[in-house]
């Protein structure tokens, strides 16, 4: 073989070598693939999509104060606003709640539920009233369980 011919043939393999690594690295840069098909794997479905904040907290708040007139809702603050609300069993008295989620992470301290209490004096007017602060809390521990079982339903 010819030294020119020796020369050529190692171009080859070290062009070749070249592609290939630089293929390899390329390929790293694409994300996820799918093996052998060379396509992106499918991403799993996300509840998070579409809102600034946990989607389950959301629905769970939605479901949990869905008795109360719904006053206002931004699904990206993480704000719902409930309108006054009356017992019929307690004519006298009224609740006003607003909830926050503070996070798109589903954790106890990501939700934070204020309640407003009035009730009528003698004259039929509204004053303000205290509230129990077990209340709120226990508002919280009920959209708190009710977002657990709605994660555990979508993880199965």
């Amino acid at each position: 073989m010819a030294p020119t011919q020796a020369m050529g043939k190692t171009l080859k393999r070290g062009a070749v070598f070249a592609a290939i690594a630089a293929g390899l690295l390329l390929s790293a840069c694409g994300g996820v693939k799918v093996p052998f098909t060379g396509g992106p794997k499918p991403a799993k479905a996300n509840p998070q999509t579409g809102i600034g904040v946990n989607a389950y907290l959301w629905r769970a708040t939605l479901d949990t104060l869905s008795f109360m007139p719904l006053l206002t809702a931004d699904p990206w603050g993480g704000v719902v606003n409930y309108d006054w609300y009356i017992n019929p069993q307690t004519p006298n008295e009224r609740f006003k709640a607003t909830v926050f989620i503070l996070d798109t992470r589903l954790r106890a301290d990501a939700l934070n539920v204020t309640v407003t209490k009035e009730v009528k004096d003698a004259s039929g007017g509204w004053t303000a009233a205290p509230v129990a602060a077990q209340t709120e809390t226990d508002l919280e521990n009920a959209i708190l369980t009710k977002a657990r079982q709605l994660n555990l339903a979508n993880a199965n």
